[in-house]
Parts: structure tokens; sequence; C-alpha cells
């Protein structure tokens, strides 16, 4: 299949579910996102993993219930986002006044989150900060902020701090990227992601973070925020995720791919698990065979568990109709 018709399917399937881009102001741009479903309901917010876009929801949300909406944003720095200004850096923590600007643009009181990976993860500490916005809590293939040895924390920020450095002087010069075909493009993917997707459903997450070459005819460069790759996530400690563990007391889902490593020692995931297994009665632990972004590759696996969340907790929220 070449390029154009790689970049049609995913528009093609865009179109034939009804998906709007939106754009919501924020003070250093605009955060990027696809609305899914009615327009006169509050949609699920849904967070994508690290280096990923909104596109990493293209295949799931189909399958999920068709009278409830969902609204997958681009964080900032991926997919059609603004990217943060020159000399700054990410920190995960910023997700704090970003849901609150989504918020804010709608004339929401309640929040509901859908995400994958470090999206699950900003939606954890935002959830147990503000637990009485968050109505409902879906998290994919990641739980909590990871917790790092010492010694790798310390050699960590000693080695990223200089790359970030170099990838803000780069970006400050406005040169283009190195350009690959688009075969080599989802090459890149495939191998970088280390077969946690599949071929086919690379198109889905390359649409939004491919920019056409202007140097090199049907060439692409990927357009995300290169400081993305130095970030080191949120450096608390175990006792401050265990704190948060008891404020999440809302529905709570949690899926996790038997294929998919803990990026940590597993200790401290069975800790968090076990206060929210104890505190929230609507806590639920479900298992979906398959990699780290089976979501994406299989949504099938993981669409009826969704679902049946969905079905049983979310609510219809009509109170203000959105700005679209």
């Amino acid at each position: 299949m070449d390029t154009q018709s790689l970049e049609t399917l995913v528009e093609r399937h865009d179109r034939e579910h009804g998906v709007q881009e939106v754009r919501i102001p924020v003070p250093f741009g605009e955060l990027a996102g696809k609305w899914w479903g009615p327009r006169n309901v509050r949609p699920i917010v849904c967070l994508h993993g690290w280096q990923d876009n909104a596109g990493t929801f293209d295949t799931l949300i189909p399958l999920l219930p068709s009278h409830m909406s969902f609204l997958a944003l681009d964080l900032p720095g991926h997919g059609y986002s603004s990217r943060i200004p020159d000399g700054m850096s990410y920190q995960p923590m910023n997700v704090f006044y970003l849901l609150n600007f989504v918020m804010q643009e709608y004339g929401w009181r309640k929040i509901s989150l859908l995400s994958h990976s470090m999206g699950s993860v900003l939606h954890y500490a935002y959830a147990a900060v503000f637990p009485t916005r968050v109505d409902l809590l879906i998290s994919l293939d990641a739980l909590k902020p990871q917790i790092f040895r010492a010694e790798g924390l310390v050699s960590m920020m000693a080695d990223l701090t200089p790359e970030l450095l170099r990838a803000d002087l780069r970006n400050q010069e406005r040169t283009e990227p190195p350009s690959y075909t688009y075969a080599e493009t989802v090459d890149r993917l495939y191998e970088g992601a280390v077969n946690s997707i599949t071929r086919e459903a690379c198109p889905f997450l390359l649409q939004r973070n491919l920019r056409k070459s202007a140097k090199f005819p049907d060439r692409y460069y990927f357009a995300r925020d290169s400081r993305l790759k130095y970030g080191t996530g949120f450096l608390w400690s175990q006792e401050v995720n265990k704190r948060l563990a008891q404020n999440l007391t809302m529905p709570f889902l949690f899926v996790k791919a038997t294929e998919s490593p803990y990026w940590e020692r597993k200790q401290y995931y069975d800790e968090v698990i076990e206060i929210l297994e104890r505190n929230n009665a609507r806590f639920e632990l479900r298992y979906v065979e398959g990699t780290h972004h089976v979501h994406l590759s299989h949504p099938e696996r993981v669409a009826p568990v969704v679902a049946d969340f969905l079905n049983r907790y979310w609510q219809r929220d009509e109170e203000m109709a959105s700005k679209l």
C-alpha cells in the first residue's frame, strides 16, 4: 500500500466515524484533539502514552458504546498540539493545569478519564489530587508513577540533562529533522516499540506524528518535540504513591496487558493494588492477553472489558453542551 493510501486510511476511518478535530486554547498555543460521538454529551477524556498521540485510541473507541463521547487529546509536544516554549522541559505535573484548561473550555464540573501508559500515570496523579473532579478512571497498562533506585535516578538526571539542552538548541535552530520514506517511518515505529505495535496499527500513530519534508519530496519527518525523550517523570516516593492511592475511591478500571513489563519492582505495583482493592469497592483489575499497545493492535480484546465497566458506571452529562 502506498503512502497516500495509508494516510487516507486514517482520514477515511475518521470520516466514517464522524470524528471532529478540536483545538483548545492554552497560554503557549493550543491542545489538539479528536472528538468521537455526540457533541452534546460530556466526553471521556483520553490521554495517550509517551511519544504517542491521540491516534492511539483510533481502533479502540469505535468498539465502545456509540452513545458515549470521547475526546482523545494530543499532549503538548505530541501530535498536532503546540510545543512548550524554548528553554523549558516537559514536566508531568503540567497535567494538573492542562486538564483544568480543558474543563474550563467546555464548562465541565467533572471529568472522566481513559488513558494509556504515560497518560494513565498522569491521570493517576490528577485524580488523586483532585478526586472530587473525577467521576471515573480507566487505566490501560500503566498504573502509577514508577519508582527509581536512588543511584539510577542520579545517573539518569546527569545523562539526560545535557541531552535535553542539545535537543532544545536544535529546536531553536528551526532546522528540519532527519526525514524518511513512509515505509521507513513504519519500520522505525514498529521496531522502536519492540513489537508492541503491529505494522497494521502503525498508521494510526504516524498520521499525527509525521510532517511532509520541505526539502525532499515523498519523505517525512517525526514532528514530536525531541525534548520529550529526556523527561524523568514524577520523581516522588512510593509513600506518596500510596497516599495518593487512598484518594482514588471513584470507579476505577485497570487493564493490564499480560506480555507487558512493570517498569519497576513489582512490589511497588502490588502495594498500590492492595490499597486500591482494600479502599475502593469499585476498583477492578483485569488482565488482557497482549503487549503494551494491545488496545491499539488488538482492540477487540480490550473493548469488551472497557465497555462493560462503562455500561455500569458512566453517566450521561448534558449540563453544558459542547462548544463545538
